[in-house]
């Protein structure tokens, strides 16, 4: 293709005035004039287009145009050409306001930007009209694809709209649709871990208060400790599982009936039962570790490593989820067949164990 050049013979200077103040975006027409040659040309020089037969000296004066007018090539209409963009949506229930869950965010972000992405983020606070919405003007922006995010590890419904892109479920999972691609914690590992975390301190008889609310995080961390006392050569004794709700207040009036069982550890579904907990042992003449050691689940930074022992913990691995699903978005990491990534949950210990000698 052969472009036609506006005056070329009295635009051989780069120099391109800077003086002038713009009150609006600066067009293609005023970098065409600036560098002496036609819109069309200034045109494929932006889209880089390899077949058209521009002189370098040319594409310099454009290029020289382009930076000192500052021009900005519309996105939405290079989008439309090229039938995609740059950007990556991430549409959530509640992850922007929850402050560790926040951090899927995050992890997402800084993933896309190492591939040349950016994140557009809708919170949709569970608002079905706002979440149609939010996918909506995501799919006019032709985003790359969209990360649909829970604040907490559940089964979801796909929405009808959300097909119409390339996405990722992530810190969820759909049983409706089994070939949707997941990525979720590893709540059986995490289990396990925070289990060991006693074993390794010497205990033996463990208690674990798991949550009264059904969740794949109450199946998944019981069915860790089992795995754990098992490999332990424990055997499993279902009295020494209780049942609570999932808050401060359901550790604290768990207390009573954990303290009939004669346990030296005890093992928490989450970090707020175990902060409730501490209350609970505290009142009734008990030190942690000293006669109970307590392991919470989630690490909650706000929680776990301020309170006095500092908890030992499993961290939810959420950065990692973001960034997972960015690269599962991408391609650049594979997902299971049939079934959801799972990554690993940490733990974290601190002072709420020591080592304990069997009487």
């Amino acid at each position: 293709m052969i472009s036609q050049e506006k005056n070329p013979g009295n635009a051989a200077t780069p120099d391109v005035p800077v003086t002038r103040d713009h009150v609006h975006p600066v067009t293609l027409r005023e970098v065409a004039e600036a560098a002496g040659v036609s819109t069309a040309t200034v045109s494929l020089v932006i889209n880089k287009k390899k077949n058209a037969r521009i002189a370098d000296e040319t594409r310099q004066r454009v290029n020289d145009a382009i930076r000192q007018l500052g021009y900005r090539p519309n996105a939405m209409a290079k989008n439309l050409v090229s039938g995609t963009s740059k950007f990556i949506g991430l549409v959530a229930d509640g992850v922007a306001t929850t402050p560790f869950a926040g951090q899927i965010i995050h992890g997402a972000q800084d993933e896309a930007w190492k591939h040349g992405y950016a994140l557009l983020i809708a919170n949709t606070e569970g608002n079905v009209d706002l979440e149609k919405d939010a996918i909506a003007m995501m799919l006019e922006y032709k985003v790359r694809g969209i990360l649909y995010s829970t604040w907490f590890h559940r089964a979801t419904k796909v929405p009808s709209t959300l097909r119409e892109s390339d996405f990722v479920l992530v810190n969820c999972f759909s049983p409706d649709s089994p070939s949707a691609r997941a990525v979720v914690p590893d709540e059986a590992q995490g289990g396990q871990s925070a289990t060991e975390i006693l074993l390794r301190g010497g205990h033996r008889r463990i208690a674990f208060i798991n949550t009264t609310t059904p969740a794949p995080a109450k199946d998944g961390r019981l069915a860790g400790y089992r795995a754990a006392l098992d490999a332990a050569g424990i055997p499993f004794d279902p009295s020494l599982v209780l049942e609570a709700y999932p808050d401060q207040e359901g550790g604290y009036g768990a207390t009573g009936e954990l303290l009939q069982l004669d346990v030296s550890a005890v093992y928490c579904y989450n970090d707020r039962m175990a902060m409730g907990l501490y209350d609970g042992l505290r009142e009734n003449g008990l030190s942690i570790p000293d006669d109970i050691a307590v392991v919470g689940f989630d690490n909650q930074e706000v929680i776990a490593a301020h309170l006095r022992p500092p908890l030992s913990t499993v961290s939810l691995p959420h950065y990692e989820l973001g960034a997972a699903g960015v690269r599962m978005l991408l391609g650049i990491e594979a997902a299971p067949d049939g079934a959801a990534l799972k990554i690993e949950c940490p733990a974290v210990e601190r002072s709420s164990v020591a080592l304990h000698s069997a009487a």
